[in-house]
């Protein structure tokens, strides 16, 4: 078929929101893309922006974006044929593209196209989704979710949620690369997702310039396997390696570049004269990173089969993936959703002089000692030493006595006057605990309220993705 090129390099500079800011900048201008992808979101993130967006309802996006697009305007100018593709939308992915026209049509790049895609949330139709028998069961323990009333109502209300009395704020369903591909079909330059599948992002762009058929598995496997293995950024070049000492240059690690061919072939690589490595080994811990069955790894777009997978180097930095296959993805969709649950908080203090270990446990069961005397007990309380092998359990820690050492106390509780309590007793044991504790001088630790994360999934033909794509200029005024 004419214009389908032969291959694409699509390169990922972002593994999650706080990854290097540079990295995306330092991709396009070395690694020759086609395709750049940030990867921004965990379930993690979408609690983050859930309380954003609640806050402020034009938040709920990742705010690095807009400014990572004002740095790659130069480039975009100069890369004709570059495009981006992004879940930085989050939970508004339409306040995101706004943010992103702006930029563009101040710089004289009216013309360009921004794509959005909705139809990951949910929550404007739990009450739809309840008719239609969905339960939103943990997809582990198979528990009801008792948030269903609360999230219906609204989230705050508090009504009818068995346990908590409070109730959902966001539930985010993973769409796949359909709807990436579209945007990028009607000539996006832009694509901006809220919740999609990481290994999406890159399928996406493989769909729409080779122009597979959505059933050719193990294609739609292969653009996948080069999609989880970009997805988190570094770790496939060296980041979190084992051997960490064999890794060169990681102040100026390079970030990763995917090399898809028309035939579905794939090979790993990162821009040439950039720190880390890419070889059998980083490809190969990456490749098993989260996967759980290798035999049947599920994405929206296909089910995954790693067992026959062989990974080869074949060049400095150049690593051939091959012999993944493909079958039918699921009849489900996996879905976060984040429920309110009480308020935590957490206190550090460094403990030094002799006996600093025992020192720090007795100070913190002290503090914790106080709160409940002050009777507002803490549901949950965790005390750590660090430096004492708290972070390490059941590892031998090195013999001889610690002369300092850090305790941090972590609480939760449904109850916010008892978190504030717990924060109020770290400060007097300055000058009413033992010697020898600093580390106090910054302020005083706040409640922060707490959302809990809830992994279930939805029937996919319950879920509809949205395509909108504007010029910039159109959609800035």
């Amino acid at each position: 078929m004419s214009g389908i090129p032969d291959s694409i390099r699509i390169g990922n500079g972002a593994g999650f929101w706080g990854d290097n800011l540079d990295a995306p900048i330092r991709l396009a201008e070395k690694g020759a893309l086609d395709f750049l992808t940030l990867e921004y979101l965990a379930e993690l993130t979408l609690s983050i922006l859930a309380h954003q967006r609640r806050l402020n309802p034009e938040a709920g996006f990742v705010a690095d974006f807009p400014a990572t697009v004002a740095r790659l305007i130069p480039i975009l100018k100069t890369q004709p044929g570059l495009r981006i593709v992004t879940n930085a939308g989050g939970l508004n992915p339409a306040a995101c593209a706004r943010e992103t026209a702006k930029l563009l049509a101040a710089a004289g790049m009216g013309g360009e196209k921004v794509a959005w895609v909705s139809g990951d949330d949910l929550m404007p139709r739990l009450g739809e989704l309840r008719s239609a028998g969905e339960r939103f069961r943990h997809f582990d323990t198979g528990e009801g979710l008792n948030y269903f009333e609360a999230a219906v109502s609204g989230p705050g209300s508090g009504a009818g949620s068995a346990r908590s009395g409070e109730g959902l704020v966001s539930a985010n369903a993973y769409l796949g690369a359909a709807p990436i591909c579209e945007a990028l079909d009607r000539g996006a330059r832009i694509v901006i997702t809220g919740r999609v599948a990481d290994a999406s992002l890159t399928v996406g762009p493989a769909m729409h310039a080779f122009k597979w058929g959505w059933e050719d598995w193990d294609k739609l496997a292969a653009a996948s396997v080069a999609g989880h293995l970009i997805e988190c950024g570094a770790q496939v070049t060296g980041g979190l390696l084992s051997r960490w000492q064999t890794v060169p240059d990681y102040a100026h690690i390079g970030y990763p570049i995917a090399i898809l061919t028309a035939k579905g072939d794939c090979h790993i690589t990162k821009p040439e004269g950039t720190g880390g490595v890419v070889n059998r080994e980083t490809v190969t811990e990456q490749l098993l990173y989260e996967i759980g069955d290798p035999a049947r790894y599920h994405t929206p777009d296909v089910t995954l089969d790693f067992t026959e997978t062989d990974v080869e180097e074949v060049g400095k930095d150049l690593v051939r993936v091959s012999g993944a296959k493909g079958i039918r993805p699921p009849a489900t969709l996996k879905v976060s959703c984040a429920y309110e649950n009480g308020f935590a908080a957490k206190g550090d203090l460094v403990v030094s002089g002799r006996d600093a270990a025992r020192k720090a446990k007795a100070t913190g069961e002290m503090i914790l000692d106080r709160v409940n005397q002050a009777g507002l007990p803490l549901s949950r309380k965790y005390l750590e030493v660090l430096g004492a092998g708290a972070t390490l359990p059941g590892v031998e820690t090195q013999p001889g006595e610690l002369k300092e050492v850090v305790l941090r106390i972590s609480v939760w509780d449904k109850d916010k006057k008892a978190v504030e309590r717990f924060c109020r007793e770290i400060s007097p044991v300055i000058t009413s605990g033992p010697p020898g504790i600093s580390g106090y001088a910054g302020s005083r630790p706040k409640p922060r309220p707490v959302l809990t994360y809830w992994p279930t999934v939805v029937d996919r033909d319950h879920v509809r993705a949205i395509v909108y794509v504007r010029g910039a200029g159109e959609l800035a005024s």
